[in-house]
């Protein structure tokens, strides 16, 4: 087996990841924090117009820097790995553990996927530019996962000639990432406030401060479970340093309002949330059939009382995990198959009882 072969079977058959072990500031409602850096090759067409003898170009020049760079030992072993040659199933699977987007995801020639082991960093080459240079971390550290992604984008800026105007700063395929290139969000999990009916108050006010929100896989997706993307709209005319600093005080403010809501129940309605979330806890533990929505929307109640110390037992990480445990491609990745949505719905049931019962073990 080839070694990219071998680091995607490891990474698509287990549901953990770093950025989901709650080891982060303020992880019990930011799940995760995460820079991207949007870069192109100087004198290159923009993905989305080069012919397939371009793109596999692209992709050849990446894969040889990154070659360098593992040499010279300077970070944790990369991975190249040709996207033409997963399956779309693994494909997928990549998708729900956040290391790519879903527009990735569709097999167009030279698309390409650089990771490394612990999945703290991943690349996508020719996605909407020539790379994305993604860095996750586990609750609200924006400064640590920039500090990650910077250095990436550095070693391999040594490597790549990348299109930069000394006036207007990096240049992108979009004209909103056209400056720093750089994208930094918060993955927020605000079941409170969502109990509350207070989540769309909330989350206009965010809107309005300049930032954006979006659902559990980004650009087009819902707030599933009650878990929202906070990004940066603008990357022209802003410093990096701005940017972090703008997004993390208004995550702070965020958390602030969620953590009152939990405050305000446990006072005021502690028997009917209780109610709630041991209701939820009963049903994943036990249920024989189960949708992925309905997985995600129970995980919600018990994450939430498991943060509460009202659930003894399973601890963050495993929780965290069900997030992707729940999803339909993982769940057939799992048994090896593709499946219909009965079958989905009975085998990912018996996943999640499996998973939970190890935790009281």
């Amino acid at each position: 087996m080839r070694r990219e072969e071998g680091l995607l079977e490891n990474i698509v058959r287990r549901s953990s990841s770093p950025w989901m072990d709650g080891s982060g500031t303020m992880s019990d409602v930011v799940i995760s924090s995460r820079v991207r850096l949007a870069r192109n090759l100087r004198d290159v067409e923009f993905p989305h117009r080069m012919d397939e003898k371009a793109a596999k170009a692209v992709f050849d020049k990446v894969k040889n820097a990154v070659l360098d760079v593992n040499a010279r030992k300077a970070v944790p072993e990369l991975t190249c790995i040709d996207l033409e040659d997963v399956s779309p199933l693994d494909r997928q699977v990549l998708v729900e553990k956040h290391l790519m987007s879903p527009q990735h995801a569709q097999p167009l020639p030279g698309r390409g996927l650089v990771t490394r082991p612990d999945e703290r960093v991943s690349i996508m080459v020719n996605e909407e530019d020539h790379l994305r240079i993604q860095c996750l971390y586990s609750g609200l550290e924006l400064d640590e996962a920039y500090i990650t992604a910077n250095g990436m984008d550095d070693l391999l800026d040594e490597r790549l000639d990348f299109a930069y105007d000394d006036r207007t700063g990096f240049l992108t395929a979009c004209p909103t990432n056209v400056g720093t290139g750089l994208r930094a969000s918060v993955m927020v999990h605000l079941p409170a406030l969502a109990i509350g009916d207070e989540v769309s108050r909330v989350l206009s006010a965010v809107n309005k401060m300049g930032l954006v929100v979006r659902g559990l896989y980004g650009e087009g997706t819902e707030g599933q479970g009650n878990v929202y993307q906070v990004s940066n709209q603008i990357t022209l005319g802003q410093s990096e340093k701005e940017i972090l600093e703008n997004l993390s005080l208004i995550a702070k403010q965020v958390v602030a309002e969620e953590k009152r809501y939990r405050e305000t129940l446990m006072k005021n309605r502690r028997s009917a949330l209780e109610d709630r979330i041991f209701r939820a806890w009963g049903i994943l533990t036990n249920a024989r059939s189960m949708s992925s929505e309905e997985a995600v929307r129970l995980w919600s109640d018990v994450r939430l009382g498991v943060e509460l110390g009202l659930i003894d037992g399973p601890d963050v990480t495993h929780i965290n995990e069900i997030l992707v445990i729940a999803q339909p491609n993982f769940v057939m990745r799992s048994h090896g198959r593709t499946m219909s949505s009965e079958e989905r719905d009975i085998a990912r049931a018996e996943l999640l009882r499996r998973h939970l019962a190890s935790m009281k073990s």
